[in-house]
């Protein structure tokens, strides 16, 4: 395994992170046990969860895979072992503490409090906002600068926010703080308003980043790079879309978009043409098409851990192999020869 600072903090992370979503729905706390175990052998120390999982969001489901977690530690005993992330939700799903689920003073208090109890630890290393008040354009929303936006407002509830997340880590309960699913626009406002009050400054931004998605390259990567705010790249696989498992429509049984209840905005004419050309390329060179596509992301500069995630343990074990496939110069070229003809698949 290879690991990187984690922003500006001490802390040091795998690069390649497991995601754990699907535990408490695709899969059984048995086999998240299972998964842990293995990543955790392989020298994956950097877990990433979040309140609302397992995913799709549900009032059932809610904060199943961090009580899956909160178990493996009690189990095993290795809580120490491992640099934990969770997140707490923004606005958007009503029943989420009866609908009043901007992210402020409160709200925050009780994340994470709940998180801490499921998660049965005293702290978390890593703790996100999983998405902005404002709203983003992840997920398949259309969302856009609205003109008649209170800037004032959101920089003060940004204010708000940051003091309470300060008073949480004076307190021992979380470590770092983090973003995800953030603009360039909101990225610099928190590390502004950190610097001027000073207050816990940004250590990351969680975005999706793919062959398929990337957004990030546009201005964020520079803000990455510069402010040292790392990507935690998410969704590397495109929901599984590269591996080519739902190529022509193909609905495998028990995969992740067979199961998904929401409308899934990356399917579509120009998603497969794309995705069919990862494959060919990887094909060509002799590469696995899922593992040139993570070494796609792993190699990037402005990344700081690859969240995988996977239901079976033979995907698992060759996406956590990925870490050893640099791809060369030839393989780089032809994937950008497929990026110009296939700029924003989705």
């Amino acid at each position: 395994m290879e690991y990187t600072k984690l922003g500006r903090t001490d802390l040091n992370i795998s690069q390649i992170g497991l995601g754990t979503m699907t535990w408490g729905w695709q899969n059984t706390q048995a086999q998240g046990f299972e998964q842990m175990d293995y990543a955790l052998a392989q020298g994956v120390n950097f877990f990433d969860t979040a309140e609302i999982y397992a995913i799709p969001p549900s009032p059932e489901r809610y904060g199943a895979t961090e009580t899956i977690i909160g178990n493996w530690f009690k189990d095993r005993g290795n809580r120490e072992n491992v640099i934990l992330a969770s997140k707490i939700a923004g606005p958007g799903m009503p029943w989420l503490r009866d609908g009043d689920n901007q992210i402020n003073r409160r709200t925050v208090l009780a994340a994470v409090e709940g998180s801490l109890k499921r998660l049965q630890t005293d702290y978390i290393d890593l703790y996100q906002l999983h998405w902005p008040n404002r709203g983003s354009y992840h997920f398949g929303k259309i969302w856009g600068f609205n003109p008649e936006f209170d800037a004032q407002a959101e920089e003060a509830n940004f204010l708000e926010v940051l003091t309470v997340l300060n008073e949480l880590i004076q307190a021992g309960k979380i470590r770092h703080i983090g973003l995800s699913n953030e603009t360039a626009w909101g990225i610099n406002k928190w590390l502004q308003i950190a610097k001027d009050n000073n207050l816990p400054r940004i250590a990351s931004i969680q975005n999706e980043y793919s062959l398929l998605c990337r957004h990030f390259e546009q201005d964020l990567s520079e803000i990455a790079m510069h402010e040292d705010v790392g990507l935690l790249a998410w969704s590397p696989l495109a929901r599984g879309i590269l591996s080519g498992k739902y190529l022509n429509g193909a609905k495998p049984e028990g995969a992740r978009l067979t199961l998904e209840t929401r409308p899934e905005h990356r399917v579509g004419p120009q998603v497969d043409a794309a995705t069919q050309q990862y494959i060919e390329i990887a094909r060509n060179h002799g590469l696995d098409p899922c593992q040139m596509a993570l070494a796609f992301v792993n190699q990037q500069a402005f990344v700081s851990s690859t969240l995988i995630g996977a239901t079976d343990m033979d995907y698992l074990k060759s996406n956590i192999d990925s870490i050893t496939l640099k791809l060369n110069q030839d393989v780089l070229a032809d994937i950008q020869s497929v990026r110009r003809e296939y700029p924003v698949p989705f």
